[in-house]
């Protein structure tokens, strides 16, 4: 029997999603609360990272639970133990062969912009762009990303060589939200610090300190050199999982 697990999270407080030896991972906060429920280790396997001051409404997991207990019954006492910037949104019972990692089929992340510089508040969600960007040429510049590419010039260096580049991605959306701008990505997967380094790019674009033919040089180069560009994690939300 394994459960599917929805949790959404404000990632500032958190070194990212992974359980590490030197600070603090969210997955480490959510198996400590299941091992206290289980009374015993208990390990939970999510459907990706995501790093440190990076946000989440629908990061997955899935765990072996205990027969007795319903999904129910591990939404509250889940949602009870944890601390309030990790809330579980849904827990189901789903079949023996799912698994949240190799089961997906697509993501969606949202980045969020905003050159509300008065907002005392925002630091922790959005990333501050200090003059108005070009939101057309960055939605030219963001056509060239679409589809199946090599999106080596967009990774990190951490990546192993030996991982798969190749990625497709089938929406990105650039919308104005009053002095918010919410760009949406959407994808079969991404590499680490992709969708950063990414929206990074389109944020030069939108401040005219690149063309759009630009981003098509960088991802055409294959070259992890060739992109100096990487936006901010605090302004990075995990919305979806597909499966």
């Amino acid at each position: 029997m394994i459960y599917k697990a929805v949790v959404a999270y404000d990632g500032w407080n958190y070194a990212g999603w992974q359980k590490q030896a030197n600070a603090l991972g969210i997955q480490e906060v959510i198996e400590k609360a299941l091992s206290q429920i289980n009374r015993k280790e208990t390990r939970i396997i999510a459907s990706g990272r995501t790093d440190a001051k990076v946000h989440a409404w629908g990061q997955v997991f899935h765990f072996d639970p205990l027969d007795s207990m319903s999904p129910q019954a591990y939404f509250q006492a889940l949602n009870t133990r944890l601390p309030k910037d990790i809330r579980i949104q849904s827990i189901e019972q789903v079949p023996d062969s799912f698994h949240a990692r190799f089961s997906a089929r697509s993501k969606r992340y949202d980045f969020i912009c905003t050159t509300n510089a008065k907002d005392p508040f925002s630091y922790r969600y959005k990333q501050l762009v200090w003059q108005d960007l070009d939101i057309e040429a960055m939605k030219a510049a963001s056509h060239y990303l679409l589809g199946t590419h090599d999106f080596t010039s967009f990774c990190s260096s951490r990546v192993e060589e030996k991982k798969p580049k190749r990625k497709t991605i089938t929406r990105i959306e650039i919308q104005v939200e009053g002095s918010d701008i919410r760009t949406i990505f959407e994808g079969s997967g991404f590499l680490r610090y992709q969708v950063r380094m990414m929206m990074g790019t389109l944020i030069e674009v939108g401040k005219h300190r690149l063309e759009p033919l630009d981003v098509k040089k960088i991802l055409d180069a294959k070259n992890k050199e060739a992109c100096r560009y990487n936006a901010q994690p605090q302004g990075l939300y995990l919305m979806k999982v597909n499966y």
